[in-house]
C-alpha cells in the first residue's frame, strides 16, 4: 500500500520545518531542565549553540562570495534573521568596516514571553546570543571584532549589535 501525502506549498513546507526546529529547541530545553535543573539545561543549550551557527554559517557562507568578508557576514546575517522572523533593520557601513544590526522584534524572547518565562530570558539571551553571534563572526574572520550593545530580554527597546573590523 502507498503512502498518502498532503499536498503542501513550499511556504507550508518550510512553516512545518520552522515550527518543528523551534519547538525541538524549546523542548529539549524544557525536557532537560526537568530532569536536571535549570542551570544544567543552560549550560548545555550553549554547547549547542557553540555548534548550531557553525552549521549555519558554513552552509549561508559560500552563497555570499562578495570578496568582503564583512558584508558577507552582514549578508548572512541577514538572512539567518529574515529564515527566523526577526525584525530588524541594518546599519551597512561595510565600506567603512562596521555594520550594525537592530532588532526591534526576537522570536525567541517571544516565545520566553508567550511560555511565562520571561524572567529567565535574559539570563538565557545574555549566555547564548554572545555565543551564538561570536561564532557566526569566527566563521568569516578573527580580525572582526562583536558586540551587543542594548537587548530586548534585558529591558532594551531594541537588541543592538555591533560588528566591526
Amino acid at each position: 500500500m502507498g503512502f498518502i501525502m498532503l499536498n503542501l506549498t513550499d511556504e507550508k513546507i518550510i512553516e512545518y520545518f520552522k515550527k518543528s526546529y523551534t519547538a525541538a529547541d524549546g523542548l529539549w530545553f524544557m525536557k532537560t531542565e526537568e530532569k536536571y535543573d535549570f542551570d544544567t539545561a543552560l549550560e548545555l543549550d550553549a554547547k549547542v549553540w557553540e555548534v548550531m551557527p557553525k552549521i549555519q554559517a558554513r552552509m549561508l557562507k559560500p552563497l555570499a562570495d562578495s570578496g568582503n568578508k564583512l558584508k558577507d557576514l552582514m549578508e548572512c546575517l541577514e538572512t539567518k534573521f529574515s529564515l527566523e522572523d526577526f525584525t530588524f533593520t541594518i546599519e551597512d557601513n561595510t565600506d567603512s568596516g562596521n555594520f550594525s544590526i537592530i532588532i526591534s522584534s526576537c522570536p525567541w524572547h517571544n516565545l520566553m514571553v508567550t511560555s511565562k518565562r520571561e524572567n529567565l530570558s535574559a539570563k538565557i539571551g545574555s549566555l547564548i546570543c554572545e555565543r551564538e553571534y561570536q561564532v557566526w563572526v569566527n566563521e568569516f574572520g578573527s580580525d572582526i571584532n562583536f558586540k551587543i550593545e542594548e537587548k530586548i530580554c534585558a529591558g532594551a527597546g531594541n537588541c543592538i549589535l555591533r560588528f566591526s573590523l
